[in-house]
């Protein structure tokens, strides 16, 4: 039986966005052995819950380069036109999930992650949700967006915030990675909760490498099996048909215990597209690349 992996995080999160990497070497190194779960932690019902606390689109803009030095994702420096709740974009997560299932709300939380990160899109505003969800195969972008304020849609989201807000006194909180902004004790973005199948739990709360998520697999159960990294970018992508940003390229490539290189993995992309391996879609200030 697979151990359920159940990620907590919200596409406002840039620290949620930069741990995707992590994400995509999981599940290329475990593969069905996992099973995902994604749970919405709202950070934001209304911008005030920012404004209230003194941010502006230019200050978040400007912490952008930080994350870019630090993980190596795609961004857009431009300010955004305002600080935007995060709120509509997740009930979008959930409302895709409710329609097409677990990998389904994945790839929404992705795409809206690029478009909060990459683009000058609102997280607030349905016509950018429906834009940015309208490029997923597979998904009915306005049929999600016209179902984000339905019952069953807002259902699911206040039982994701509630479940998110159950971090008090857990191994989350007593690492520091949990936040109070808008009352009870929640996990912070990304925090990842493994479950084996005879309930023994593992939680792993905020921003950790990939070698931190992957101990918790082998200490739930030894007996895992685990993927070598992949030779050439040509042998990850293959396992990504939705393609991959050259940071989590790079992530999925690398040797555990040893640092990504980047300027290494984006030559090798480039070389694979000179030679018609893969192709490369612009993104912000990198590109997804996909098999050719």
């Amino acid at each position: 039986m697979a151990i359920k992996v159940t990620l907590f995080s919200d596409p406002g999160c840039p620290w949620g966005y930069s741990a995707d990497r992590c994400e995509m070497a999981l599940r290329w190194r475990f593969g069905d052995q996992l099973e995902w779960e994604l749970v919405m932690i709202g950070l934001a019902e209304d911008p005030s819950q920012y404004t209230d606390r003194g941010y502006t689109p230019e200050m978040m803009a400007g912490f952008l380069p930080q994350f870019s030095k630090a993980f190596g994702m795609p961004f857009q420096y431009e300010p955004k036109d305002h600080v935007a709740a995060t709120s509509p974009a997740c009930r979008a997560v959930v409302a895709a999930g409710l329609a097409a299932g677990t990998e389904a709300a994945f790839s929404a939380f992705h795409a809206l992650q690029f478009m909060q990160f990459t683009t000058a899109g609102e997280l607030d505003s349905v016509e950018d949700i429906e834009a940015a969800l309208a490029g997923v195969e597979g998904l009915d972008a306005p049929a999600i967006v016209a179902a984000i304020d339905s019952p069953e849609v807002l259902e699911a989201y206040e039982a994701d915030r509630a479940l998110s807000r159950q971090a008090a006194g857990g191994p989350a909180e007593a690492l520091g990675k949990t936040a109070d902004t808008d009352g009870p004790v929640r996990y912070t973005a990304p925090t990842i909760v493994f479950t084996a199948p005879d309930d023994r739990v593992l939680e792993a709360g905020g921003m950790l490498p990939t070698e931190a998520y992957e101990l918790s697999i082998a200490n739930l159960d030894p007996s895992i099996e685990r993927r070598d990294p992949p030779g050439s970018p040509a042998e990850a992508l293959a396992g990504f048909p939705r393609g991959l940003v050259t940071a989590e390229v790079a992530e999925v490539m690398r040797p555990s215990g040893m640092p990504a290189d980047l300027g290494a993995v984006r030559t090798a992309l480039e070389e694979a597209e000179a030679a018609g391996e893969v192709s490369r879609e612009p993104l912000g200030d990198d590109a997804i690349w996909a098999l050719a």
